[in-house]
């Protein structure tokens, strides 16, 4: 028996040569499968740093996630929208612009002036201003009893319930800051009664700029697409 042989094996196992067999464990399954999970892992996480480097360097990632959730408006070029202008600017151009609201003409508007201060004379100078620029003035003289060194204000417009609305608007660009009542009458004619505060009428041109916004109201700023 060789000294090779383990004890007790006998010639049954004998081993011969100068070469101990090597006695390999078996490798176990579990480190098997974490060492495959462990390198896809690691494989994913190199991928993925390497994108975000990409998108860093080439000026992407937040801006470009921005740019997609935002919805631009869309730009036409001047061509095109020299085009679409042209019609507008024809038609413009051969026609006069019609204005936005119709307003009662001043020939159309009987108002009455009624003097409710201490000064004499002021209701007869303010009537025949106010036919100066068109108005219809009826009856001129003292504020009635109601009214009159009752008025602290600039002036009070006085109509009736179904009197226009722009009537009342008309009369007040030649007077800023009057109030309007309305009483019982059932003509269409209106009270001018003047108050203490009243210096004078304003300008025919800012009545004639208050006049044309009322008639062409400045549209609302138009909203982002």
């Amino acid at each position: 028996m060789s000294m090779l042989t383990p004890p007790g094996m006998g010639g049954k196992y004998r081993v011969t040569g100068t070469a101990y067999p090597r006695m390999s464990r078996k490798r176990s399954r579990r480190r098997i499968v974490l060492a495959v999970l462990g390198s896809v892992l690691t494989l994913a996480l190199v991928g993925y740093g390497a994108l975000q480097l990409i998108d860093v360097f080439r000026g992407d990632g937040p801006k470009r996630n921005t740019a997609a959730g935002a919805k631009d408006c869309p730009t036409k070029s001047p061509e095109a929208a020299a085009k679409q202008g042209a019609p507008a600017a024809a038609s413009t151009a051969s026609a006069p612009a019609k204005p936005a609201v119709v307003l009662p003409q001043p020939g159309t508007i009987t108002v009455n002036v009624y003097n409710a201060t201490p000064r004499a004379g002021l209701a007869k100078a303010v009537g025949d201003e106010l036919t100066k620029r068109g108005f219809v003035v009826g009856s001129v003289g003292n504020a009635p009893a109601d009214f009159d060194k009752k008025v602290p204000g600039a002036g009070i417009l006085l109509g009736s319930p179904t009197t226009d609305k722009a009537v009342f608007a008309v009369l007040g660009t030649q007077l800023p800051g009057t109030t309007q009542q309305t009483d019982a009458r059932e003509t269409a004619d209106v009270d001018l009664i003047l108050g203490d505060a009243f210096k004078e009428l304003s300008t025919t041109e800012d009545a004639d700029k208050a006049l044309a916004l009322l008639a062409n109201p400045v549209p609302a700023p138009a909203k982002n697409c």
